[in-house]
C-alpha cells in the first residue's frame, strides 16, 4: 500500500460531501446566510493548516470507521446537525461517487486532475472569502510539491490503495443507476468508449519487431469498442483546464439521489462485524485520530444565532425508514475511544477527548431536535 495515498482520499471525499451538502442545503431552502456560513466553517476546518500538515505525512490508510469519524466531525464543524441516518447517507455517497471516479480514471496520475477538481469547485463556494481561498490555494500547492514528482509507478499504487479501500461498497446510488453507470447489484460499468489516456494511441493495431528493434508486421484488430484520442492533457497547475471531467459537481442540476444497499452489501454485513471483531490497529487508529483531531479547529456556535438539521432524505418519514432498515453492521457508528481509564498515560488524546465537547443547541419543540452524532452524545 502507498503511503501517499491518504491526502487525496481526504480532500476527494472532501470534496464530494461540499458537493452534496450545497445541493441539500438548497433543496431544503435554508438561508443564503447560513448555507454560505455552513460551507465556510467546513472549508476552512478541512483545510485548517496544522490539520494538513499532519495529513500529509506519510502514513498507511486506516479504517472506513477512523475515517469516518473525520468527516462526522467536519460535517458538525458549524450550526447545521445531522442526525446518523443522513450521516450515513451522506458517506455512502461520498464513497460511491469517488469510487467511480477512481475506476474510470484513464491513468494512474489522473487521481490528482480529479482532486484538482474538487478544489477548484470548493474555490467556487468561497469566492467572497479570501482567507479560507488562501487556504485551499495552499493545499493545492503542497499537493503539486508532494505529487509533481511521483513516478507513474506511484500512482499505480495509490490507484491500487484506494480501489482495495473502496472494493467492497457496493451500494446503489439513483443518479449512477439512471445514467447507467451501476448494475443492480452496485458495481459500476466500465466505457468502451471515448478518449484514451493521454499519450496512448488507439487500439486496434499489432506491431511486431525483431530482435534488432525494427518493425516487420503489423496486424489489426477489431476492439469493439468506439475509442478517440486524447486532444489534450489535462492541466496540473493552479489554474487551467483540467480536460478530465470527473471530479466536477455531479449535483449541479438539481435532482433527487437515493441510495439502497445491493444484495452484496447485505451479505458482507454478515461477515464485517467491524465494531465486534477485536482490530489489532485500533492503538494505531486512536493515535491517528488523535493527531488529525488535534489539528483540527472546530468553531463551537456562539452567539443568538440558532443551529438547524438538514436532512438528506426527501422527507422525515424516509430518514426514520433508512435508520431502521440499514444493516447494524454497515451503520458507520463513530469510534468509542476510551480514554478516561488511561489519562495519565495519555494527556494529549484527553485532551482531545475534551475538545470533541460542542455546545447543544437550543431544542424547539416542534423539531425533532438538532441531533448530535452518537460520537458527540457519548464522550
Amino acid at each position: 500500500m502507498s503511503v501517499r495515498t491518504l491526502p487525496l482520499l481526504f480532500l476527494n471525499l472532501g470534496g464530494e460531501m461540499l458537493y452534496i451538502l450545497d445541493q441539500r442545503l438548497r433543496a431544503q431552502n435554508i438561508p443564503g446566510d447560513k448555507a454560505r456560513k455552513v460551507l465556510n466553517d467546513i472549508i476552512m476546518t478541512m483545510f485548517n493548516r496544522k490539520f494538513m500538515e499532519e495529513l500529509f505525512k506519510p502514513q498507511e490508510l486506516y479504517s472506513k470507521k477512523a475515517l469516518r469519524t473525520i468527516y462526522d466531525r467536519l460535517a458538525h464543524a458549524s450550526i447545521m446537525r445531522l442526525n446518523q441516518a443522513s450521516m450515513d447517507k451522506l458517506y455512502d455517497l461520498m464513497t460511491m461517487a469517488f469510487k467511480y471516479q477512481v475506476l474510470l480514471c484513464p491513468r494512474p496520475k489522473d487521481v490528482l486532475l480529479v482532486t484538482f477538481n474538487h478544489l477548484d469547485a470548493i474555490k467556487g463556494f468561497i469566492q467572497d472569502s479570501p482567507t479560507i481561498l488562501h487556504q485551499v490555494d495552499e493545499t493545492f500547492r503542497q499537493l503539486t510539491e508532494v505529487y509533481g514528482a511521483i513516478s507513474a509507478g506511484e500512482f499505480q499504487l495509490i490507484r491500487q490503495t484506494l480501489l482495495l479501500f473502496f472494493q467492497d461498497l457496493h451500494i446503489r446510488v439513483s443518479i449512477f443507476l439512471k445514467d447507467r453507470v451501476q448494475n443492480s447489484n452496485g458495481r459500476f460499468v466500465l466505457p468502451v468508449s471515448g478518449p484514451v489516456p493521454w499519450g496512448t494511441e488507439v487500439p486496434g493495431l499489432i506491431r511486431m519487431f525483431n530482435s534488432k528493434g525494427e518493425e516487420v508486421k503489423k496486424i489489426e484488430f477489431k476492439h469493439g469498442g468506439n475509442y478517440v484520442t486524447a486532444h489534450k492533457e489535462g492541466s496540473f497547475e493552479l489554474y487551467g483546464d483540467r480536460v478530465l471531467k470527473l471530479g466536477t459537481n455531479m449535483y449541479s442540476v438539481s435532482r433527487p439521489v437515493e441510495t439502497h444497499m445491493s444484495g452484496a452489501s447485505k451479505n458482507l454485513a454478515s461477515r464485517t462485524q467491524e465494531s465486534i471483531a477485536p482490530n489489532p490497529l485500533a492503538k494505531e487508529e486512536l493515535n491517528f485520530l488523535a493527531r488529525l483531531m488535534g489539528g483540527m479547529e472546530i468553531k463551537k456556535p456562539s452567539g443568538p444565532e440558532p443551529g438547524f438539521r438538514l436532512n438528506l432524505f426527501t422527507t422525515d418519514e424516509e430518514e426514520e425508514h433508512a435508520a431502521l432498515s440499514r444493516p447494524e453492521e454497515l451503520s458507520y457508528e463513530v469510534i468509542n475511544i476510551q480514554a478516561t481509564q488511561d489519562q495519565q498515560q495519555n494527556e494529549e488524546l484527553a485532551r482531545i477527548m475534551g475538545e470533541l465537547q460542542i455546545t447543544e443547541q437550543p431544542r424547539q419543540s416542534t423539531t425533532k431536535g438538532d441531533d448530535l452524532l452518537a460520537m458527540m452524545d457519548e464522550l
